[in-house]
């Protein structure tokens, strides 16, 4: 059984397996035009919220560089876009995992705990280093794809740091990351930010047709709740495509907009159903469900001018939740408890 594998949700294609890209033509024109200049910065820190083609980009981005490494040739002068044929040999070996000169960093599996560690340790990136320096290259680019580099803990960024700044020739590091704001200052000093946006309901339904079976062939009903419902995130819609998910989503949702009231027997009955290790993705839900209402919650107040001063009791409630949120992943905390704390520390916030 191979282990689970840290970039990929679920069952879904893994990002290197997806050829559509849809949402970002604008940002895939702007690696197109750099490279067919000659002007490929050598590091990208490519953000945006999380599940909106940020990883579907990159590899799709080091596909094609892996096809046509030279800018000069006509394929790539007259290309419309990055992509290049399923069945382009470079293609098929990337897909199997054979193509040498593309490096992955990212979470790796603990066979001790048989679960994936919280954080990229500086080993991951050391052996990254040495492959990278060990590779022969091939006349073409040694690419690195890290995803994400929010999981970077401060040695591995400090050291992925230093290869940044003395790579072997032409070498190109994509740094995945939900939260660049957040990266060491360094690290962000030494590449170019390309930014994505969130997905609209079209492009979320037309990325979700696009997986093939068996998410082809659900309902069109199901598909169109789930992009509602996503936030701009395939992610989030690929997890709401599970009935039960949704109906939990809009329960969640339920509470949350009775607040600064609480039903505690509720809230208990919702706090159970995320206890527990095989509860990860009502978890997930919960997270998701808690920034849609903050999001939700925010924007509102933010238009009327009485309320835009009480903005600051949503900001402090979500830092202690993410605070909390983050103790619960490292020490494995109970989540009972954090999910009894998130709607205090709500109520609180919109009580002000």
């Amino acid at each position: 059984m191979e282990a689970p594998e840290s970039d990929r949700f679920n069952d879904a294609p893994h990002p290197r397996e997806r050829y559509d890209l849809f949402g970002h033509s604008a940002q895939e024109q702007e690696l197109l035009t750099a490279f067919r200049q000659n002007k490929m910065a050598q590091a990208w820190i490519i953000g945006g919220p999380e599940g909106v083609g940020k990883a579907t980009l990159a590899w799709r981005l080091a596909r094609f560089l892996a096809a046509y490494p030279d800018p000069s040739v006509d394929e790539v002068q007259h290309a419309q876009s990055l992509e290049i044929s399923p069945q382009h040999p470079v293609a098929r070996l990337i897909q199997a995992q054979a193509f040498s000169e593309i490096f992955l960093l990212r979470r790796e599996w603990n066979e001790k705990t048989k679960k994936l560690f919280t954080e990229i340790r500086v080993d991951d990136v050391r052996k990254i280093i040495s492959a990278f320096h060990h590779s022969s290259g091939l006349g073409g680019w040694r690419i690195a794809i890290i995803d994400r580099a929010d999981d970077l803990n401060r040695s591995a960024a400090n050291a992925l740091l230093k290869l940044i700044e003395e790579p072997p020739q032409k070498s190109l590091f994509l740094l995945i990351s939900n939260q660049p704001g957040r990266l060491l200052p360094t690290l962000r000093s030494r590449c170019r930010k390309l930014m994505l946006h969130s997905l609209n309901e079209h492009e979320i339904a037309a990325t979700l047709l696009s997986l093939g079976k068996p998410w082809a062939d659900v309902p069109k009903e199901d598909v169109s709740l789930a992009s509602q419902h996503a936030d701009g995130s395939i992610r989030e819609a690929l997890r709401l495509l599970d009935s039960e998910a949704i109906q939990f989503h809009d329960q969640i949702i339920r509470l949350l907009r009775r607040l600064p009231q609480i039903d505690w027997i509720s809230v208990h009955q919702l706090a159970e159903k995320v206890t527990g290790r095989d509860q990860e993705a009502a978890y997930e839900t919960l997270i998701r469900a808690v920034e849609t209402y903050l999001d939700e919650r925010v924007r509102a107040r933010a238009q009327d001018a009485d309320s835009a001063s009480n903005l600051i009791g949503y900001a402090q409630a979500w830092q202690e939740i993410h605070k909390l949120a983050q103790e619960v992943e490292v020490f494995n905390f109970d989540k009972k408890a954090l999910t009894l704390g998130i709607f205090e520390r709500l109520a609180k916030a919109e009580a002000q």
